[in-house]
């Protein structure tokens, strides 16, 4: 398909309301996902629920083979295929559903920083957690990653993960550093954070942008999935404003999810917020 055609079908596809039955797709949520996709799926599901759009989640053991770019989670709306949270956000823009609008320039500006931010800190800071730190890689992130797939292939699958990721963490500078750096990352992260939160309800005052649905999505899950130490979870109660935050938000979005028993606070293994 020529450029043109895409971008005539891209207009079309913007064209067309969102449906009912949009679709967002992740691992297995009970024995497969880890940490940092789960926060992801979770970040996504916030901002659409900020946008007031539906999508149901379908959890599906081979989810990260069956998106574009081979990160989860991704959106399948119409005849569209959308995955990870930057371009499902300018997905939902062209077809007229924005939370960013009403930021002047400077104030996207700054929360296109935060986000940076929160990827390059938080984001990192799990994978490096779950891969690189060989206790949790071998209690949870291996057996979790290759549990829906038969020997040999799930020691295969499990060990091509965690060569891929070492392989970035030294690409990015951070295989050279222990637990204890990376949770000071962590820290400052969320002092950062913060900082900027204040005492406001959200990040620019009153109305939720992006950057609310990825903050939430990550300290949210950071909070309530079980891991091998406790000491992550700990650097994100430090700060009594986020944790309120966190309350703010799944009261408000949150708060009718699942009826039957599977609440937001149930899809990991710790119950609820501290």
């Amino acid at each position: 398909m020529s450029l043109a055609a895409e971008a005539f079908v891209s207009q079309i596809a913007a064209a067309e309301p969102w449906p009912e039955n949009a679709t967002l797709y992740q691992p297995l949520k009970e024995d497969q996902i880890l940490l940092s996709d789960s926060a992801s799926s979770l970040a996504v599901q916030t901002f659409l629920r900020m946008c007031g759009l539906p999508v149901q989640v379908s959890c599906r053991a081979n989810a990260e083979y069956m998106s574009p770019s081979g990160k989860v989670p991704f959106i399948h709306v119409g005849n569209q295929v959308v995955s990870e949270l930057g371009p499902i956000v300018q997905f939902t823009k062209a077809k007229g559903h924005s939370l960013s609008d009403g930021l002047d320039d400077v104030q996207r500006a700054e929360m296109k920083a935060y986000m940076e931010l929160v990827n390059n800190m938080l984001l990192t800071a799990e994978l490096y957690i779950q891969w690189c730190d060989d206790f949790t890689a071998t209690e949870i992130s291996r057996p979790r990653y290759s549990s829906p797939y038969s020997w040999p292939l799930n020691h295969i699958l499990a060990y091509q993960k965690q060569w891929e990721i070492r392989r970035k963490m030294t690409a990015i500078g951070w295989s050279g550093k222990n637990l204890e750096q990376v949770y000071e990352d962590v820290s400052q992260c969320c002092q950062a954070l913060s900082q900027r939160l204040g005492t406001q309800p959200y990040f620019f005052n009153k109305q939720p942008t992006e950057l609310d649905a990825l903050v939430f999505g990550h300290l949210f899950t950071i909070l309530t999935t079980q891991l091998t130490s406790d000491e992550l979870a700990e650097k994100v109660k430090s700060y009594t404003n986020l944790l309120s935050f966190c309350h703010r938000i799944e009261q408000t979005y949150f708060k009718e999810h699942d009826r039957e028993g599977q609440s937001v606070s149930s899809r990991h293994s710790k119950s609820s917020l501290p």
